[in-house]
């Protein structure tokens, strides 16, 4: 007698499903039951150190510019473009790995980006003038750009539903950790050592980084959705012996508990704006927009501001701006063991809120006092950067695995758009008619942040081919 004969459990499982789609569903279950082992500690580290670097070289030019502004006599509009130029880069670079991403992999496609970035960051360090820098920080941009949605896919592709939230959310707080120390050693090393050193530490240990990272497995749900099920299954095994040390058993029907799985199904950009994922793509795109036009401005304008329009030295000036991202840390260690249970879309929500709610008070009662400045900026800072992080962990969980990548980077095109705007865009308003309607921009873009998060559907507890079924 087959087994078919004896097990109903079994019968019910060749029924419901072909046996490809039998083998590519139960290894995504098979995934799911594995609990966290160092084996994800391993791949969160070392890819959680390459997103270190993405936000320490992403951030290191605000610590060297109040040095350069003197040294090379740049005018607060040169300023603007020198900031907004690596996000030029980054939003080219979130484009074109995303798409290689899709077509390659997650681990070939990032490894690419963070080398990039490596060699670009130590042009940085070599610049002498202007132009040089200007062009090294638009071609590192493309490297920083093209990691961090690609990673933000990977970690999200080897977390299961259970703890997702805070799964990713410990790893995406390596980002403002790798922010907060380009401002306490750029604040340190920027006075003693120069602007250049704020680079080379930004570039060397990259170069490290990125080999380590090749050498990372593939995404098991990646290798699935392209048909390599032989590759995932090997992997999954990895996780499973790294885990108990044997393998989980296959649940004997699993059709109710992965819906719509298709491994082979091709994937078009244009699918984003198929009835399903319109309204999901518009209004991620929205809150990627409003979190980062506040978020990457006032992180990059803060230290000139501090040092130019409220005349503190330049030492001071750098402290003040570096305690943002302490803020940040702060925030995002809260979110982290909370976001399970709050859920993705309260979260956003009443951050977008608090944020626009302080910036208001900042912009008709406190934007003369250079303390109240401080305090408050950096709590605005550290809400709205636990919103940042909140966006890569819910981005990818809107889209299936075939443009998981694609989806995400397209979203974060938008934080580079914003962020090359934003910064530009402070300069010119704050020569025109003051940082009271700097402040003021930013409440704006905050309350429509809030609008756009009422609209999120809210992920936690699902499955990733659950949230992103668009059921």
């Amino acid at each position: 007698m087959s087994r078919g004969d004896r097990d109903p459990a079994y019968r019910a499982a060749g029924a419901c499903l072909t046996p490809t789609s039998v083998d590519a569903a139960s290894l995504i279950a098979r995934m799911e039951n594995v609990p966290f082992s160092g084996w994800h500690a391993k791949a969160r580290v070392v890819m959680g150190s390459a997103t270190f670097f993405d936000a320490f070289n992403s951030l290191s030019l605000a610590f060297a510019l109040p040095i350069l502004i003197g040294l090379w006599h740049i005018s607060p509009r040169q300023s603007g473009l020198l900031i907004a130029s690596s996000y030029v880069g980054q939003l080219a670079g979130a484009l074109l790995f995303s798409w290689l991403a899709e077509k390659f992999g997650r681990i070939p496609s990032a490894t690419a980006g963070i080398a990039i970035m490596a060699v670009m960051t130590l042009g940085c360090a070599i610049a002498r003038n202007f132009s040089a820098l200007f062009v090294c920080r638009i071609v590192q941009g493309i490297g920083i750009g093209g990691e961090m949605p690609v990673a933000a896919a990977y970690i999200s592709e080897l977390s299961r539903a259970r703890g997702r939230g805070r799964f990713f959310l410990l790893y995406e707080m390596i980002f403002p950790v790798g922010l907060m120390a380009a401002g306490q050693l750029g604040a340190w090393l920027v006075p003693a050592l120069g602007w250049q050193a704020v680079f080379l530490i930004g570039s060397l240990p990259c170069l490290v980084i990125t080999f380590l990272v090749l050498r990372l497995p593939e995404s098991p749900r990646w290798l699935i959705s392209k048909g390599r099920l032989i590759e995932a299954s090997d992997i999954v095994k990895q996780m499973e012996v790294s885990a108990a040390g044997i393998p989980s058993p296959t649940p004997p029907c699993v059709s109710a508990i992965v819906p719509n799985l298709d491994p082979v199904r091709g994937t078009h950009w244009s699918e984003l704006f198929s009835p399903v994922y319109r309204s999901r793509t518009l209004i991620a795109w929205t809150l990627w927009f409003s979190a980062y036009f506040i978020a990457n401005s006032l992180n990059n304008w803060l230290p000139s501001l501090y040092n130019t329009v409220y005349h503190l030295g330049l030492r001071p000036a750098l402290r003040a701006a570096s305690m943002t991202n302490v803020a940040q840390v702060g925030m995002l260690l809260i979110c982290a063991f909370s976001i399970d249970r709050i859920g993705r879309r309260n979260w956003t929500v009443a951050s977008f809120i608090a944020g626009a709610a302080l910036l208001g008070i900042l912009t008709f009662a406190a934007s003369g006092s250079v303390s109240s400045v401080m305090i408050l900026a950096t709590l605005i800072y550290g809400i709205i950067g636990s919103t940042n992080a909140v966006l890569y962990l819910y981005t990818p969980e809107i889209y299936p695995t075939r443009m998981r990548a694609i989806g995400t980077g397209l979203a974060t095109s938008w934080l580079r758009l914003a962020s090359a705007i934003g910064p530009a865009l402070v300069g010119v308003m704050m020569s025109a008619r003051g940082i009271g309607s700097v402040f003021l921009m930013f409440a704006v873009i905050g309350i429509i942040g809030a609008f756009a998060g009422a609209r999120m559907i809210e992920t936690r507890g699902q499955r990733l081919e659950e949230s992103s079924a668009g059921l």
